[in-house]
């Protein structure tokens, strides 16, 4: 009897030990996944290996960029939130300005205003649209001065609380996909205020049972790019 309980609470203890190992590797893994920009899997794009002294070395753009910005650009990198747990992502010019890992993002709608002319990083935001109203982001919107450019991210849920009124102010800044943001879509977008045209940095993925990475939510989406800077 006493060497059949013996079995039984060693069978206990490995059980709890491969629990424990599990919920280990499952929390490095959020980590590591806050701490890298490029958390999407197999995103290490290299596209250029020059030698030095024999060996190959490989040449870092800022914010990760495939490619180096021309003269008179921003660089940036973005990246909508994953499901409601990982945070959405921005870098811009090689620093990154919102992310889980800095505390300063949010479910909803995260905002990064920046100054067109130096890249100065004016504010930063994030928005709830689902637990929360609504007014707060007419505010901040309205109060956006001339020549800044924008950069929004989504997390968790974008457009619960939208109205007709903050999706069109978004509109003015650039934005060709506002008025289609549904629950739980994802989405990540660049503008400015007192843009003449479009944004062409913007992209927009629909939550959809049917094609859903994560269960409720779609897929990260990922984006980068130059975004030219004002001369007046």
């Amino acid at each position: 009897m006493v060497v059949t309980r013996m079995v039984r609470a060693g069978g206990i203890l490995k059980l709890a030990a491969i629990i424990f190992a599990f919920l280990l590797a499952a929390y490095l893994a959020f980590q590591l996944l806050e701490v890298n920009m490029d958390f999407k899997l197999g995103n290490v794009i290299v596209k250029s290996l020059p030698m030095r002294g024999g060996s190959v070395t490989p040449v870092r753009h800022k914010c990760g960029l495939s490619k180096a910005c021309p003269d008179g650009h921003f660089a940036f990198k973005m990246a909508s939130g994953a499901a409601s747990v990982v945070g959405p992502k921005i870098c811009l010019e090689d620093k990154l300005i919102m992310s889980g890992v800095k505390n300063n993002v949010g479910r909803g709608i995260n905002i990064a205003l920046v100054n067109g002319k130096t890249g100065e990083i004016n504010k930063t935001d994030s928005f709830d649209m689902w637990a929360g109203n609504v007014a707060p982001l007419i505010q901040f919107l309205k109060g956006i001065p001339e020549g800044t450019i924008t950069m929004m991210a989504s997390f968790d849920d974008p457009s619960t609380k939208l109205n007709d009124e903050a999706r069109k102010l978004i509109a003015d800044l650039g934005s060709t996909t506002i008025n289609n943001l549904g629950f739980r879509d994802n989405w990540i977008f660049v503008g400015g205020k007192g843009i003449k045209t479009k944004s062409p940095f913007e992209q927009h993925i629909k939550n959809s049972a049917d094609t859903n990475k994560y269960d409720g939510w779609p897929e990260v989406l990922e984006m980068e790019g130059c975004v030219p800077q004002r001369t007046n």
